[in-house]
């Protein structure tokens, strides 16, 4: 389909700021440093019920396509009161109430349709066990809010934040609930899911004392472990890193603490989590993002992980891990959300939360980004989302390109990286930060490379020389070349072109979602291959993301 308009914006998106400058980067094929964990398979939203929705379930349909049954979502207000229907940062399931007589009335007909739509897609639950049902909290008027984004954030937290009244209710009704579970979807496929309380509850989003949560977590989890014994358990998901000293007191408690609900020490523990984010913000009209803040966060909790004998080898789960906190605002300092600012700074933050690991000697099993879609909303409204009315944004491409990337991960050099050292400690405020993540299966090499600064500004092109030593020798390598960048995998610069319509013509549509996928490009000219590996080059455009397959047959 050709639209001059269109081809006339991306010809100028796509002229260089100046000419490019040279980056030498090399993959060592020979010597791989061990398995390649797919941290990137977790997803999550405030909104559960989206979850439902037309293009809720498309948009998992997406997810679970990456890796079948090994992606997972996390999602809040599963435990809410309410009919099921979804608003900005809120969400319902109306599993419990009570009778006359105070009685439980159980009803798990919306939580049911939230999960069968996950597994449906091949996604699994990452259960937050949470927040309060409206006749369980210690605190229940007001308890419905109406949060937009031009309110106070605080407006958020009404009855649901609180305590139980009744702890002996709050743990029946979890137990309830994961006996449900195993009754509906089988102990097998219950068994691998995560059982998590609550949410960030270091914050607002907990209106009970510290002491408080201990015991709501201790009265969760014993209920989980009721109804499955060997269900996969864990928390706290605090705010902020380590939250200060509350995830270490967190797995103090879980060691060696007294356990509110069994009277015993310790509170079972298979894996921790935290969350980890950016800090974007304005300088003279441009968004200047804040790698810094999260990687620090990240380097922080791993830090109090490792002083722990018990804990250095569990599994850990950054539980929410974005450029910064609230998918739902909106404003001048978010939004790099639509375009490529968000999937560069993807592509660079990844690779580096498994090398903050590596340093510390933990267990990074996954990092969840805290981003789906918003039902009933403009296109490209500027919320933290993977699609907007089904039409996929740049960023969810990287995910489709780590999707590629199996086996083993492979050591890389880059002249052009800012390093690690740096980056947490100032981010990327000088030069750019060009460099590349590996990977190897068998005769299968993928490089990712990434071009990134935090500067949302226009800047020259890096002209990239990659070298692979240690390739397969023989015949030549039969090369796919994927990109992300203004002009390709990308349908917010096809809609700008298209004047930003609310209402695209059927046309138009059509040609959005062929923009939204992730896109092949012409592979290098000339590749040049010897004992010592292979060689070729490619220019790679400031906030763009590279993905070459190279196969051997």
């Amino acid at each position: 389909m050709k639209n001059p308009l269109l081809a006339l914006a991306l010809a100028t998106l796509s002229l260089p700021a100046a000419e490019p400058f040279d980056v030498a980067i090399e993959v060592d094929a020979a010597n791989p440093t061990g398995p390649l964990e797919p941290i990137w398979r977790f997803f999550g939203a405030d909104e559960p019920n989206y979850a439902t929705m037309p293009h809720g379930r498309e948009l998992l349909g997406h997810l679970g396509d990456l890796k079948p049954d090994q992606v997972f979502f996390r999602a809040h207000s599963l435990m809410v009161s309410g009919d099921g229907t979804p608003a900005l940062k809120w969400g319902s399931t109306g599993m419990y109430g009570e009778d006359g007589r105070g009685r439980p009335i159980y009803d798990w007909e919306i939580v049911d349709g939230i999960f069968d739509a996950y597994r449906e897609n091949d996604v699994r639950p990452y259960v937050q066990i949470g927040f309060m049902p409206e006749a369980l909290s210690v605190k229940s008027h007001p308890y419905r809010h109406h949060w937009t984004p031009r309110a106070k954030y605080d407006e958020i937290y009404t009855g649901w934040a609180y305590p139980p009244k009744d702890w002996d209710k709050w743990e029946e009704l979890v137990f309830q609930w994961a006996k449900h579970c195993v009754e509906r979807y089988g102990e097998e496929e219950v068994l691998q899911w995560y059982w998590q309380t609550w949410n960030e509850p270091n914050i607002g989003y907990w209106r009970g004392s510290r002491e408080e949560f201990f015991r709501l977590h201790d009265h969760a989890i014993h209920a989980v472990r009721r109804a499955i014994p060997g269900a996969k358990v864990g928390g706290p998901d605090v705010a902020g890193g380590p939250g200060g000293d509350f995830l270490e007191k967190f797995i103090e408690h879980c060691l060696r603490g007294d356990n509110a609900a069994t009277g015993g020490k310790g509170t079972p523990l298979d894996f921790l989590s935290f969350h980890a984010k950016g800090w974007p913000k304005t300088i003279d009209g441009r968004v200047q993002m804040g790698i810094a803040n999260q990687l620090r966060d990240i380097d922080r909790a791993f830090a109090v992980v490792a002083r722990y004998p018990e804990t250095k080898d569990l599994p850990l789960v950054i539980g929410e891990s974005d450029p910064e906190g609230c998918a739902a605002c909106q404003g001048d300092s978010l939004a790099y959300r639509n375009g490529t600012m968000y999937s560069s700074y993807t592509a660079a933050t990844f690779p580096r939360k498994l090398d903050l690991a590596a340093r510390h000697g933990v267990n990074l099993e996954g990092a969840l980004t805290w981003a789906f879609e918003f039902e009933n909303q403009p296109y490209f409204a500027g919320f933290r989302a993977l699609a907007t009315n089904g039409i996929d944004k740049p960023v969810l491409n990287v995910f489709r390109m780590f999707s590629k990337m199996k086996g083993e991960r492979l050591p890389v050099t880059s002249d052009g990286a800012v390093s690690l050292d740096h980056l947490v400690a100032h981010g990327v405020r000088e030069k750019p930060d060009v460099s590349a993540f590996a990977s190897r299966e068998g005769n299968t090499i993928a490089v990712l490379s990434w071009h990134y600064h935090d500067d949302d500004v226009p800047g020259p092109d890096a002209r990239v020389s990659l070298r692979i030593p240690g390739a397969p020798a023989g015949a030549p390598a039969e090369v796919t070349h994927y990109r992300v960048d203004e002009n390709h995998s990308n349908a917010f610069t096809a809609w700008l072109a298209l004047g930003s319509p609310q209402e695209p013509s059927a046309d138009d549509r059509e040609l959005l979602e062929e923009r939204c996928q992730l896109a092949e490009i012409d592979g290098p000219d000339e590749i040049e291959s010897g004992e010592d590996g292979l060689t070729f080059s490619f220019d790679l455009p400031r906030k763009g993301v590279s993905l070459h397959l190279l196969e051997w047959k």
